[in-house]
């Protein structure tokens, strides 16, 4: 294979061809990007509605363990990304076998695995400063027993397919936690001490082949009910030492993995002031959805050239910003009848940049696209942002 694959290259007699695996918002985000530089593009989706499937230039509908699909995803594209991180792990390693694959299939695995996570954190934890929530993983009768109790309250989690606050439980008692791990299936899981939180921030890395490591600057977020709700970036949104070093700790974490690709990585800072590392994921992040409207390279633009072997230099932010994730329930009343949302009257906000996903059905919980406020000043566009939360009916923050 050609590498790198240069935007506008003709390779085997076809323009060069950068493939995805997931349909959904980020998948689409990340063929617009490389559409943007010459790429032509190609989804896999089971869905044949997906908002990637829709404007790439070759779709593959079918289910991600498809050998046939597969093959004909390796033969359409010279290197192939994921935008979820819970795609089969064979799907990966098959395709891995004659094409480029970013993510590595083994940095995917440990991602994938809140048990495998959790120790990688903590092996980092020695140069970093930076450790997990102390925790104890629970696979049997004898694990849930041996729970110090000093791990108590604490917020049970499947080990394996949690997101957006699915797969978890908080316990405050010995009987919460049987009762829950008997709920969840008796699946491994991992129970982590609840922390006294002051506020949770993420950080986006991207490393290239080379061993190249750029950082974009540290998102401060707000979830409500397990969903990010609120991204604000701008200087100063945490103390500068935090900064550094949440963004000191991702690097070690990314480089530790040898992970090629974007990878994010979510932290709590607690109320005496301590970092703490929550999880990790190895794909572009809901809380990097800002970058196409305030940075001169989005986290996709990042997602492209790592995958192509492009140069990485830093990207910067020009403008401060303020993300407000659009879930499906602004489709509704307050008596629950479908309605549109007020964008006329929120795109006449200065700096409001709408991004909706392409998605055909609202229902409450999904992401159906996001709203970004940027400008010059951190405290302007705070203004505008609560007055588009105001006006799409959004709980301020």
């Amino acid at each position: 294979m050609t590498w790198p694959i240069l935007p506008g290259a003709v390779i085997d007699g076809r323009p060069a061809t950068l493939g995805v695996l997931g349909g959904g918002q980020l998948g689409r985000m990340f063929v617009h990007a490389a559409q943007s530089l010459g790429y032509e593009t190609v989804v896999l989706d089971p869905d044949r509605a997906s908002p990637a499937g829709r404007i790439s230039h070759h779709f593959i509908c079918a289910d991600y363990r498809d050998p046939n699909a597969l093959r004909e995803l390796a033969a359409r594209a010279q290197a192939v990304t994921t935008e979820f991180e819970n795609v089969p792990a064979q799907a990966l390693a098959e395709l891995a076998r004659t094409r480029a694959v970013s993510p590595p299939t083994g940095c995917v695995a440990i991602a994938q695995d809140r048990i495998r996570e959790k120790a990688h954190f903590a092996r980092c934890a020695a140069a970093s400063g930076v450790a997990p929530a102390p925790h104890a993983v629970i696979e049997s009768e004898a694990d849930l027993a041996a729970v110090p109790a000093a791990l108590l309250p604490g917020i049970l989690k499947t080990a394996r397919l949690g997101y957006d606050g699915k797969g978890q439980a908080r316990v405050g008692t010995r009987a919460e936690l049987a009762s829950a791990w008997q709920q969840m299936g008796r699946v491994a899981c991992v129970l982590e001490q609840m922390l006294p939180l002051a506020l949770e921030c993420s950080v986006i890395v991207a490393r290239g082949a080379d061993g190249t490591v750029v950082s974009l600057p540290v998102q401060r977020n707000l979830h409500r009910g397990g969903i990010l709700a609120v991204t604000e970036v701008f200087e100063q949104n945490i103390p500068s030492a935090l900064a550094q070093q949440a963004q000191a700790a991702t690097k070690n974490i990314v480089i530790e993995l040898g992970y090629v690709g974007v990878l994010c990585v979510e932290y709590f800072v607690l109320q005496d002031g301590r970092l703490v590392v929550n999880e990790m994921a190895p794909r572009p992040h809901n809380s990097g959805h800002y970058t196409v409207d305030a940075c001169d390279q989005s986290q996709f633009d990042l997602q492209v050239r790592t995958l192509a072997g492009l140069p990485l230099p830093a990207p910067r932010q020009h403008s401060a910003a303020i993300m407000l994730n659009l879930l499906g329930e602004l489709w509704f009343d307050a008596a629950g009848a479908p309605r549109e949302p007020p964008w006329a009257e929120v795109l006449a906000l200065p700096g409001a940049r709408l991004h909706l996903y392409g998605k055909a059905q609202a229902r409450p919980g999904r992401k159906m696209g996001h709203l970004t406020l940027i400008g010059p000043d951190a405290a302007g566009v705070r203004l505008q942002a609560l007055r588009a939360a105001e006006r799409l009916g959004i709980e301020a923050f």
